[in-house]
């Protein structure tokens, strides 16, 4: 299944909509890292909230595509992290690695994130 990537000002979001395999979580790594250079955006949200499970690759992915982005000069924050997937996260030793990837409750907390963080 393919994230939809949506540009708003200087961010992209990508809101995953339902689960998805290895090959989709590669897919939106690449078409996100590439549309950071392309629309020239400053920030990155991956909207998380529809995933009731984050497996190991889903987490090295997103962790890695948050320092690919940060590398093309834009920050990524993760949100909408679920309760349940969070308890199973820590349970299973899966972290974002928090100096890596910032994180928040929700989009609008993201956006007032990466408005702190690249208009500041």
């Amino acid at each position: 299944m393919r994230v939809p990537i949506l540009k708003q000002g200087d961010y992209l979001i990508a809101p995953i909509q339902s689960a998805l395999s290895d090959a989709d979580f590669l897919r939106m790594q690449n078409e996100l890292v590439d549309q950071v250079g392309k629309l020239r955006s400053r920030g990155v949200i991956v909207d998380v909230t529809a995933l009731d499970v984050m497996d190991s690759f889903a987490t090295r992915t997103l962790r890695s595509t948050a320092l690919m982005t940060r590398l093309r000069g834009a920050e990524t924050v993760i949100v909408g992290v679920q309760p349940e997937v969070a308890f199973s996260m820590v349970q299973l030793g899966l972290t974002l690695r928090m100096e890596d990837v910032e994180t928040a409750l929700d989009l609008d907390e993201g956006l007032a994130f990466l408005d702190r963080q690249t208009k500041g």
